[in-house]
């Protein structure tokens, strides 16, 4: 007669266990190197990309409509699709992540773009203009400081939807976190691994996010003395 096994037999499966974290330091620090590469490098390449196709948008006002309807597109494409199509010609690698990730993100920092230019008052413009700003200085010393609040919302934006999204590229073994993610499910449902590289992802949306309030906290003085 067979013996039945009982719960004390069954290995245990917490969600949160801080020895996985401790036993896994060197796995947790190469994870979170790859996490902020797959964040930080496709995050600033949509910001060089979408910087000047706002510039031309906002010079040539037909070109708006388009540029968002190419970008908004891109965006709609599912994520599993777009690497899947970016495969075959990158391969399994992480610039290929990288490339779909900068895709996403690009949608996001030319709206903000497009929309803090277009809230620069008319009369700062003109004020401008009467001391002799030309368009070059002016969109340096004027408008781009006055759009910064809404560029950096985007960034932030974009960085925040980045590190969510780079946790897909696990299923090509370049995810980040999401490597643990994955892992933990391939490993008999780890709940440990999972939640450990659901929190870590968490964590590093609330560390950006705030670092970037603070570059833009820096950078906006003149939004604090009229808030105050």
């Amino acid at each position: 007669m067979g013996l039945l096994s009982s719960d004390s037999d069954v290995p245990p499966n917490p969600w949160f266990s801080w020895s996985y974290v401790t036993d896994h330091v060197d796995l947790l620090r190469t994870a979170l190197g790859d996490h902020l590469y797959l964040t930080i490098v496709p995050v600033f390449f949509a910001l060089i990309i979408a910087f000047p196709l706002a510039l031309a948008a906002r010079r040539w006002r037909r070109l708006e409509g388009p540029l968002l309807g190419v970008a908004g597109a891109m965006y709609a494409i599912p994520s599993l699709a777009l690497f899947a199509w970016l495969w075959p010609t990158f391969g399994l690698e992480r610039k290929t992540v990288a490339i779909g990730l900068t895709l996403y993100a690009i949608l996001i920092i030319l709206r903000n773009i497009i929309v803090g230019l277009d809230g620069v008052p008319d009369d700062v413009r003109d004020a401008a203009r009467a001391m002799g700003f030309r368009s070059g200085r002016m969109l340096w010393r004027v408008e781009l400081p006055l759009a910064l609040p809404a560029i950096m919302a985007g960034l932030r934006l974009a960085t925040v939807s980045t590190i969510g999204l780079v946790t897909v590229g696990a299923v090509f073994g370049n995810g980040g976190f999401g490597d643990l993610i994955l892992g933990g499910f391939q490993d008999n449902f780890f709940h440990a691994e999972i939640m450990t590289g659901v929190v870590a992802c968490i964590l590093l949306a609330v560390v950006a996010e705030t670092i970037l309030y603070g570059v833009e906290w820096v950078l906006t003085p003149w939004t604090r003395r009229a808030r105050s």
